[in-house]
């Protein structure tokens, strides 16, 4: 998407410092939207702000582990003072740690539950509060929650990750249900991306060549190629431009949706 489609609005980016969300983030600002950078990473959130402030917007850092409720209440408090409002929150922040389900490690599963699934729900949660009327911020907006491909197909190795993912996508559609049958003037989506060659990305890769699915990280990587109709991996500029649309006024009447971003990977 091109223009200033986002004028005026006032966006919290979680695992914003780097990878796909720093992407949807300096996307969101090229459309004109001021972003706060949430993060469990300082150094890195902060630099990333500071170079999305060069495109003229305003521009805030807060540091955010998800999986803390008394955290996320702080940074969307300081969403609203820093930003001067908060109408869209992208959920981003995500771990994957791959597992055959023979090998799985009980700490592992609860992890990515915590991080994934969690920290997801309580995204929404604090955004529903300063977003619907009579809120700090109270004028409405959008949520989107990244999901995976992986949460639409039978992906070995990544059991949980998978599993976490799907559960991305049933609260997307519950939390747009709940938001409209209140009033709260709130869409919710999510996107499914599909495989995207960031650090992310590469540590699959190598961890299915480790556990044996693979013999190098080329073969690995070729399979999911293979399996992508477009015949090609993911690139965070995609994403981006997916998650713009979903904030966007060209999307007003779209919620409760689950957007494949997957070059038909998930078809």
């Amino acid at each position: 998407m091109s223009g200033k489609t986002l004028e005026g609005r006032k966006a919290l980016v979680t695992g914003g410092a780097r990878g796909i969300g720093a992407a949807i983030a300096t996307a969101l600002a090229r459309a004109g939207a001021a972003i706060m950078i949430a993060d469990i990473l300082e150094e890195t959130g902060r630099a990333t702000a500071t170079e999305i402030a060069k495109q003229g917007v305003k521009t805030g850092f807060a540091q955010l582990d998800v999986t803390d409720d008394a955290q996320w209440e702080r940074a969307a408090a300081a969403t609203v003072a820093t930003l001067g409002g908060y109408d869209i929150l992208i959920n981003n922040a995500g771990i994957e740690i791959t597992s055959l389900v023979s090998e799985i490690r009980a700490e592992d599963a609860r992890r990515m539950c915590d991080v994934n699934i969690v920290g997801t729900v309580l995204g929404m949660k604090h955004a529903f509060r300063a977003m619907r009327p009579g809120g700090p911020a109270g004028k409405g907006g959008a949520i989107v929650n990244i999901a995976s491909v992986a949460a639409t197909i039978a992906f070995p190795s990544i059991a949980v990750y998978s599993g976490t993912k799907s559960a991305v996508d049933r609260m997307t559609r519950v939390a747009a249900m709940e938001a409209g049958k209140l009033g709260f003037g709130v869409r919710v989506n999510c996107i499914y991306p599909g495989l995207i060659p960031t650090d992310m990305g590469m540590q699959l890769a190598n961890d299915i060549v480790k556990i044996g699915l693979a013999p190098d990280v080329n073969a690995a990587v070729g399979s999911v190629i293979e399996q992508t109709p477009l015949g090609k991996l993911a690139e965070v500029g995609d994403i981006a431009d997916a998650a713009v649309f979903l904030c966007s006024n060209e999307a007003r009447f779209i919620t409760g949706i689950g957007l494949p971003v997957d070059g038909g990977m998930g078809m």
